[in-house]
Order: C-alpha cells, then sequence, then structure tokens
C-alpha cells in the first residue's frame, strides 16, 4: 500500500496581494490510491499564536484533490491568514500522498513551487 496518514508541510504563506488574473495561492494535493474515501483534516501552527483546528476536505478513492488553501475554510467559517508564515499538519482516515504547492502572483515575475510533504 502506497501513502501514509500523516503528513507535514513546514513551510506555509499566502501573499497579501496578487498581480493580474491568477490569485496567489496555495494548494495541499492529495492522491488517494486506496479503495476508500479519504476524509483529510487539517491543522495550521504559527510562530506566536495557538493552531487553528476544524478544517475539513475529502478525496475519493482512486481520485486527486488540490484543496485550494485560499478557498479553504473551518467548520467555524475561520480561513487560512494571508501575509503569516504558517505550518500544516495533514491526517487523512485512509494512506494517502501529499504534495504542496504555492504560486505566488504578488509580482509581474509569477513563483511557482511544489515539493513532497513529509511523511510521519
Amino acid at each position: 500500500m502506497m501513502g501514509k496518514t500523516t503528513w507535514v508541510i513546514p513551510d506555509g504563506f499566502l501573499p497579501t496581494k496578487s498581480l493580474g488574473e491568477q490569485p496567489s495561492h496555495e494548494a495541499v494535493c492529495v492522491l488517494n490510491l486506496t479503495d476508500e474515501h479519504a476524509t483529510i483534516n487539517m491543522t495550521f501552527y504559527f510562530e506566536d499564536k495557538e493552531p487553528l483546528t476544524g478544517f475539513q476536505a475529502s478525496c475519493g478513492a482512486l481520485r486527486t484533490h488540490h484543496i485550494r488553501l485560499d478557498k479553504l475554510r473551518s467548520h467555524s467559517g475561520e480561513e487560512v491568514p494571508r501575509g503569516v508564515p504558517y505550518a500544516i499538519k495533514v491526517e487523512s482516515s485512509v494512506p494517502v500522498v501529499v504534495q504542496h504547492s504555492r504560486l505566488d502572483s504578488s509580482q509581474e515575475a509569477l513563483a511557482l513551487f511544489t515539493t513532497m510533504a513529509y511523511s510521519g
């Protein structure tokens, strides 16, 4: 079986501004290679405040889901804050593979990067 149930992304950051038509954003990219639906829970950690919890998404069996963090809301309606560094713990109900991507369109020369999350 491929995948893990716990993943960590130490470097998260949503820029406060965007230029042009493409908004700055990050995505937690999930690949579910199992025959079961995956429930994904995310916790956001900060340098100077308590973690934010209650962020949930899903990924169907044998599917992928790119969870846009600029559109994600917690159960209580909280958003992922912009302009603040954070880290993310991703927990899944079944083993999945997790990748992290960021598009920074805050300046004319767009920056795009992606990296594999750390699996626990």
